[in-house]
């Protein structure tokens, strides 16, 4: 039965196509938004500074990739738990504490580091600074589904923003933590992590007003359902691990190159430049209105971002290297989005936050899988061989897709899935 919505207060109003200006515009966007981007920043800065300052305690690529995956896998194991007491207890409950153990096991991190602590150590460490890294992009990104509700021709700008947004802190993250380790000191970039993550992660938690209700009573049990039990998530997940795989092997290698030329300062250029694509190309999909299903543009973009990152091994110029890390970056930001916005239509709202957290741990542990493979591999082989890692990741992901591609299509509203045979207890989607 057709229905008319009305748009609500918050929320602008509908467009033919979605637009960056009008989301701006949307009441009460910007008390979250300011305070979000400073605490993202820390997400973007985490493994670099852990590989550039454990490298050089120890000189070794293949430690620090290691010190850097048990954090990155720790967030990837601990990221969605964190979103699902969010989406129950609410972001506020669960982002206080967790700003505060951060900024306390980042400090730990460095100061061991410094004393040349030996290796099961900074494990010890980076555990609980892996598990308590602020889940703030989907965070942010939930808010925006609460303000958005009545105004779905939005969704896809909201997306798009988003993932700019993402990639402006892998613009100006890595560049920061660089220009920090290389010209200040080893340490500087994770003590300037941890001190972003507890100032913007407090401003954050403090704006009450946007974060989206704690239902209660007889909404409960339907909004705890788990998101990973969707298919069509589980294959989001996939995805997200290829991406992850391109960040990790990214970092490592090119800092492994620049070192190698002799200059360690454009590493952060060329990671920059990467990050600058996919946040250029992130613009532009925001800016178009698409035609096309959203699972199929995944499986085309994906197609596109492991069809580029196949040139990136073979690439020993600084030039060479900046255009394809350009072009690569440019294919990212199109699978990111597409992600995200299919998230929408396959996730109740009452499991969004945990979704978005699996997505971004996916993310975190490709990207702790990739520097940790990287890293051996720029210790043990030819200088680039990390550069194999996105290429492995990103074919691997894109045949899950294909052949899973089916599982992305959404559900119609208020249905239950039910799988397997006999009666077994269905599972709640919406």
């Amino acid at each position: 039965m057709a229905s008319t919505v009305t748009p609500s207060k918050d929320s602008p109003a509908p467009s033919s196509r979605p637009g960056y200006g009008q989301l701006l515009r949307t009441r009460g966007a910007w008390t979250f938004l300011l305070p979000g981007f400073a605490a993202r920043q820390p997400f973007a800065m985490l493994t670099i500074s852990i590989v550039l300052l454990v490298q050089h305690t120890t000189g070794s690529y293949g430690v620090a990739g290691a010190a850097a995956a048990v954090t990155g896998v720790s967030m990837a194991l601990f990221a969605p738990y964190s979103g699902r007491l969010a989406d129950r207890f609410g972001q506020r409950a669960v982002l206080i504490p967790g700003v505060l153990v951060h900024t306390l096991s980042g400090l730990t991190l460095t100061a061991l580091a410094l004393a040349d602590a030996p290796l099961w150590a900074l494990f010890a460490a980076a555990v609980p600074t892996g598990a308590s890294v602020p889940q703030i992009g989907p965070m942010v990104r939930a808010r925006w589904g609460v303000k958005l509700k009545d105004s779905p021709l939005m969704t896809t700008a909201a997306a798009a923003f988003e993932s700019v947004t993402d990639e402006l802190t892998f613009v100006v993250g890595p560049l920061l933590a660089t220009a920090l380790c290389t010209a200040v000191n080893p340490a500087a970039g994770l003590v300037t992590e941890a001190t972003l993550t507890l100032v913007g992660g407090l401003l954050f938690a403090a704006q009450r007003g946007t974060q989206p209700a704690v239902s209660a009573g007889g909404h409960a049990r339907v909004q705890h359902v788990s998101a990973l039990r969707i298919p069509g998530v589980r294959v989001l997940i996939v995805a997200f691990l290829g991406i992850g795989s391109v960040f990790g092997g990214m970092q490592v290698s090119l800092a492994a190159f620049t070192e190698s030329i002799g200059e360690p300062g454009l590493n952060g250029v060329l990671y920059g430049t990467f990050a600058a694509g996919n946040m250029l190309s992130g613009i532009a999909c925001g800016a178009i209105a698409w035609k096309a299903a959203p699972h199929r543009r995944l499986v085309v973009g994906y197609a596109a971002l492991a069809l580029a990152a196949s040139g990136l091994w073979a690439a020993h110029s600084v030039l060479l290297l900046a255009g394809l890390g350009l072009l690569v970056g440019m294919c990212i930001a199109p699978a990111l989005i597409t992600g995200y916005t299919l998230v929408e239509g396959l996730v109740p709202a009452g499991a969004r936050t945990e979704a978005f957290t699996w997505l971004t741990g996916a993310v975190a542990l490709g990207q702790a899988g990739a520097v940790t493979v990287a890293g051996q591999l720029e210790d043990r082989f030819w200088d680039g061989a990390g550069f194999l890692v996105p290429l492995g990741g990103t074919v691997l992901a894109l045949a899950t897709l294909v052949a899973l591609r089916s599982r992305l299509t959404a559900r119609p509203h208020s249905r239950t899935v039910a799988r397997g045979v006999g009666h077994r207890t269905p599972v709640a989607v919406d």
